[in-house]
């Protein structure tokens, strides 16, 4: 057998079909390296200047998403060849990103304009707006460029001779990085394509109930694409249009487990509204007004009507919801057999100076000038900014009494895994998680300015449903009192008001059980008969 001697295996650059005149100019080209650098700059500069004109707030679903990826994997690609440089893959993300924040300067919301540090909900819009977008493009760009690079260099005719180890060392080292970049990009393509779906409906035992509704659609209201949840065991029970809190918030996935017991004897909508998570691509500040949520609503209500063959539906509010709810009865009582209202709200800007005031007594009352401080800093509502707002609402919990919800609603949010805001839900994409965030602070800072004037004591003293008000003892007293104020004053055909005990701005929720038995014990009953 003949010898063999012992070398470390070459790495060998890829056969490309270049001639050596091509070579010679790109050799040529390369060795320009201010040129090179101007013009990879300028190719990441420019997709940063398609993706702002295409999606300036972001991608707003996972399509928009896709082409964002892909798109800074090309840029990328093309601007490290360029450049001949893995230096590229620090300049190009750059270039993109000055660009694109440059050209949509002009979009208002805190995900997309002024960054804002000194709250939670601040560093969260960074997050979910900035950094969501960095996300999905930084890092196939970052792969592009040192994919593209690394041809431009097997290429040179400098690196086709070099032979020695520390070479062919650089070489594969160069070779694992690609393909561990590689690897990321394509584990992050594939989350960002993985669908939303929505469970079925189930009985006891957990299997699917035949002739059951789960559905996860987009409807046009208003023009805007939003999207909606059925579920019901029986498409022929009463229709339940559930309007949740907010401004801003989604609810699809939270009220999907947490409303669970009038699945079986209600076909339960929910619904994120314009601007809001999976509704989020439907935000335009120009045409998010109340009026136009309340025609949402009223338009929402028509389609199940029809969809549904009924003449009438119940209308199930929360918090931010009981605002549009309330007008929409006002405006078109014949539409509905009954208003249901949990955590009601009555005058916002009174209850923001009630809470106000009572965030300033416990500041007072505790030595805690730091907080004092800051509420006197922003001074008496309605504040200047979104942001006193969230600081106010992340102190809530300061003045909020301590109790225990009912042992169902805790276990029920706990086995269901939705966890924070509902984010965890099948519903969303991964797209759609960051949109419930983004969604709650860019549509609240467009519709709390709106609803500073509301007041159902003065505006909704009477209405021509029967009204239902679920009220939780443990209320902040600055929505409690005031929802007490106007139910007292009110003149309906119908009027009740059920108080739990272990509850607080969500008594429906906490006590979804009794608000099955009281629909079907109670209000149905009553609805009928005053129809």
């Amino acid at each position: 057998m003949g010898s063999h001697s012992a070398s470390a295996p070459s790495v060998a650059a890829p056969h490309v079909p270049l001639s050596s005149s091509a070579l010679a100019i790109l050799e040529e080209f390369w060795g320009r390296r201010a040129l090179s650098l101007a013009m990879a700059v300028g190719v990441a500069g420019l997709s940063g200047f398609v993706f702002a004109r295409l999606m300036p707030r972001g991608p707003v679903d996972s399509g928009q998403a896709l082409a964002l990826l892909f798109g800074s994997l090309i840029a990328g690609v093309v601007a490290g060849f360029i450049m001949r440089s893995g230096w590229a893959a620090l300049f190009a993300p750059l270039a993109s990103l000055a660009i694109f924040e440059l050209v949509r300067r002009g979009e208002v919301g805190p995900s997309v304009d002024a960054i804002n540090l000194e709250t939670t909900f601040g560093i969260i819009g960074l997050l979910v707006g900035r950094g969501v977008y960095v996300l999905i493009s930084f890092v196939p760009m970052i792969a592009g460029a040192i994919y593209g690079s690394t041809v431009a260099q097997w290429l040179s005719t400098a690196a086709l001779s070099m032979r020695s180890a520390e070479h062919r060392r650089m070489r594969r080292s160069r070779v694992a990085l690609i393909g561990g970049t590689a690897f990321a990009v394509a584990g992050l393509a594939l989350s960002l394509a993985r669908p939303a779906t929505v469970p079925a409906v189930t009985d006891a035992n957990g299997n699917k109930i035949d002739g059951s509704v789960a559905e996860l659609i987009p409807v046009d209201l208003g023009g805007h694409e939003q999207w909606i949840e059925i579920r019901g065991a029986n498409p022929d029970n009463p229709v339940i249009l559930y309007l949740n809190g907010g401004p801003g918030q989604s609810d699809l996935a939270l009220s999907r487990v947490l409303l669970e017991p009038l699945h079986q004897d209600f076909t339960v909508v929910g619904w994120d509204q314009r601007g809001t998570g999976k509704s989020y691509g439907s935000l335009d500040p120009e045409t998010l007004t109340l009026d136009a949520i309340v025609s949402d609503t009223i338009e929402l209500t028509n389609y199940l009507r029809d969809r549904f063959d009924q003449e009438k539906i119940y209308l199930l509010t929360e918090s931010w919801g009981s605002i549009p709810g309330i007008l929409a009865v006002q405006q078109h009582p014949e539409l509905y057999h009954a208003y249901i209202g949990s955590g009601q709200m009555v005058d916002v800007q009174e209850t923001d100076r009630i809470i106000y005031d009572d965030l300033l007594a416990y500041a007072e009352a505790t030595g805690d000038t730091d907080l004092a401080d800051k509420l006197e800093g922003f001074g008496p509502p309605p504040y200047a900014d979104i942001w006193a707002y969230a600081f106010v609402v992340q102190n809530y919990g300061l003045i909020e009494d301590d109790f225990d919800p009912p042992q169902p609603y805790v276990d029920r949010a706990e086995a269901s895994g939705v966890g924070f805001f509902g984010i965890m839900g099948s519903e969303y994409t991964l797209i759609d998680k960051a949109n419930v965030i983004r969604g709650l602070l860019d549509m609240a800072s467009f519709m709390y300015p709106q609803i500073q004037e509301i007041d159902f004591r003065q505006q909704a003293a009477t209405l021509q449903v029967p009204v239902y008000l679920f009220d939780g003892e443990h209320e902040l007293r600055g929505r409690r009192e005031l929802a007490h104020q106007w139910f007292d004053l009110l003149d309906a055909p119908v009027k009740e008001m059920f108080t739990f005990e272990h509850a607080g701005h969500a008594p429906a929720f906490e006590y979804a059980d009794e608000l099955h038995r009281i629909l079907v014990e109670v209000i149905v009953p009553e609805a009928t008969a005053t129809a």
